[in-house]
């Protein structure tokens, strides 16, 4: 018995699912309100004896229990069964000692964090001393809801209460320092970190508190907030602020809305607007967006309106630009010989506030108004072209070129050619210029970046990103046993052959594939046991982001597979271009002639798959 099978046979589908929603018996079976659309009428079906669920309604959804929490929690499959392993004692698989080390110290100051949450809310919501705490969070418009929600805290201004109340329910100093709790002096003697403050659990996406923010109560009060310092679960430049919470919401609405502060988060959510997290740090870095391209490609920012936020803004642009993925179109040169230039496969806009507002202020005072600006957001390269035509002398033709050359790799990552080609000329237009002069210049600009690729070697393929796509693809099948025929149907459905270990030009994945190929039955499990040095903590983190509903999968892995063999077919190309340009056409044409109509010809099936799909 395998160890997902093992887990369904210690759990009772009907328990696990009555946790969360509402079941009336149904002779045999149970049924509610589908948990997952709008409904008067029940349609959601629980079934005992195959221990399986169906929507009969709208979404028309079902499964087993594994389905229902990631659907229900948002989880990957990895979390579902990591949560579901916890809750049924099973064991996934033998950690090294190592490994097992710091999963057991991970798993104390996960504890430790717990406690101190639960200690600090507590305060909150029943100390006396708490009472400006909670005359300022009824100030900012914060209901009881969204205070337990986000289980808001107090800190006493005493030295050691937490200390006091920690060590009394039996952690240690050293956890409680290395947990980012206390503060040890070089005397050895020890104290609250957090003292008189409004306490903020910070989330990981699971929904584990691995750190705080603390904000002064005290109007004079300096530095207004504190964070917890790095440890082993918190680490600020990779963490997003009530993603927990905004992770479906990003998902279902397709867009992120990112903003800076723990209130705009918490006022955002109690008022419905669920798609918004708070960036950590002065602006937003690569780790950051990398997460959050995991749920969707549409991101607006919605940072201050002064100098400094203007300032964090433009940063935070610069980031997202190097950050996200990019999708490669072909650019000609004047001897007809092609390359590929980048384009941003992300959407970027900018919210600009009113003067005088936060995001929690203008949520709260006018959502509305809220919502017509997100759907209004200025794309990025507007934004940007304003606010630099704004800091020039527009007489003077050094700023202009100076403005031009800045402008430039914005337009070539204008993805649309015909609004790529729209932005250029009203940039000329506004600065002057003739529209011909700034189109040449893009022109050759994405020419130079084509041909400075290395020979035979498409950039948006090359390593890491053709390494990354195929740890991407293996994610895919491998989080779902019964995936890889359904994807190899859908490939001979297009003409194509099905997905060979050839398709993988990375030794490490095309070994899993073969693993993963002749495994009967399949079992991710089995996949680390028989190749665990492979499995690397890439391709886990890809395991832990398969959200999808396995139609959704399956379109994702075809997709993949086609890319892949498109950046194979346009190496291909690439290198016979290089050799028929360096050597005399007559004395290659008859040994690479219908090598290169071969390759086209594969390369434009290909290409009509992936546009079909």
């Amino acid at each position: 018995m395998g160890v997902v099978d093992d887990i369904k046979e210690r759990l009772d589908i009907t328990e696990v699912i009555s946790a969360s929603v509402q079941l009336q018996k149904a002779g045999r079976n149970f049924k509610a309100n589908c948990p997952f659309h709008s409904e008067k009428t029940p349609s959601f079906y629980v079934f005992p004896d195959s221990q399986r669920w169906h929507c009969f309604g709208a979404c028309g959804e079902g499964g087993d229990v594994f389905s229902f929490l990631m659907k229900r929690e948002g989880w990957d499959f990895r979390t579902t069964l990591e949560e579901l392993a916890r809750r049924t004692g099973v064991e996934l698989r033998p950690l090294t000692p190592a490994q097992a080390k710091r999963e057991e110290e991970g798993d104390q100051l996960r504890s430790a964090l717990a406690d101190a949450n639960a200690y600090y809310h507590n305060l909150f919501l029943n100390s006396k001393e708490a009472e400006g705490a909670r005359a300022y969070i009824e100030g900012r418009g914060l209901v009881q809801e969204t205070i337990e929600q986000f289980q808001l805290g107090y800190s006493l201004q005493g030295w050691d209460g937490l200390r006091s109340y920690l060590l009394g329910r039996g952690f240690t100093a050293k956890e409680l320092v290395d947990a980012g709790l206390l503060i040890e002096r070089e005397d050895g003697t020890l104290y609250d970190r957090f003292r008189g403050r409004l306490m903020i659990p910070i989330r990981n996406a699971r929904g584990d508190t691995i750190g705080f923010g603390a904000r002064t109560l005290d109007p004079e009060g300096h530095p207004k907030y504190i964070n917890s310092p790095q440890t082993l679960l918190f680490d600020k430049s990779r963490t997003l602020y009530g993603l927990d919470g905004a992770r479906r919401a990003i998902r279902q609405e397709d867009r992120v809305v990112i903003v800076e502060g723990y209130m705009d988060v918490m006022r955002a959510h109690q008022e419905g607007f669920r798609n918004i997290v708070a960036q950590m740090g002065t602006a937003l870095n690569e780790a950051q967006l990398r997460q959050l391209q995991r749920y969707t490609k549409r991101f607006v920012l919605a940072l201050d309106p002064d100098f400094a936020g203007l300032q964090a803004t433009l940063r935070g642009l610069e980031v997202a630009r190097e950050a996200l993925e990019r999708e490669q179109d072909p650019v000609f040169d004047p001897r007809g010989l092609i390359g590929y230039e980048g384009r941003l496969g992300a959407e970027i806009r900018v919210l600009s506030l009113p003067p005088g507002y936060d995001p929690d202020d203008l949520i709260g005072s006018d959502p509305d108004r809220w919502t017509a600006l997100v759907e209004e957001a200025t794309p990025i390269i507007e934004f940007i072209f304003q606010r630099l035509l704004g800091q020039i002398d527009r007489d003077d033709a050094k700023a202009r070129s100076r403005v031009v050359n800045r402008m430039l790799p914005l337009l070539r990552d204008v993805a649309d050619p015909v609004e790529r080609e729209s932005y250029a000329q009203k940039i000329a237009r506004e600065l002057g210029l003739q529209e011909r002069t700034l189109l040449s210049q893009l022109h050759a600009a994405e020419q130079r970046s084509a041909r400075s690729q290395p020979v035979g070697v498409d950039p948006g393929d090359a390593e890491p990103a053709s390494a990354d796509l195929e740890r991407y693809l293996l994610s895919i099948l491998l989080c779902r046993s019964g995936l890889l025929e359904k994807v190899d149907e859908a490939l001979v459905e297009m003409g194509l052959t099905p997905l060979q270990p050839q398709d993988l030009q990375h030794a490490a994945n095309r070994s899993i594939f073969e693993v993963w190929q002749r495994m009967d039955p399949r079992s991710l499990e089995s996949v680390r046991e028989s190749v665990p040095q492979l499995v690397d903590e890439q391709l886990e983190s890809f395991l832990e982001e398969q959200e999808l509903a396995d139609e959704q999968l399956m379109r994702e892995a075809v997709r993949a597979v086609l890319r892949l063999r498109k950046h194979v077919l346009k190496q291909r190309g690439l290198a016979l271009q290089m050799l028929i340009e360096d050597s005399d056409w007559d004395q290659v044409a008859d040994s690479v002639g219908e090598t290169v109509r071969e390759n086209a010809r594969a390369l434009l099936q290909v290409e009509q798959a992936l546009a079909r799909r």
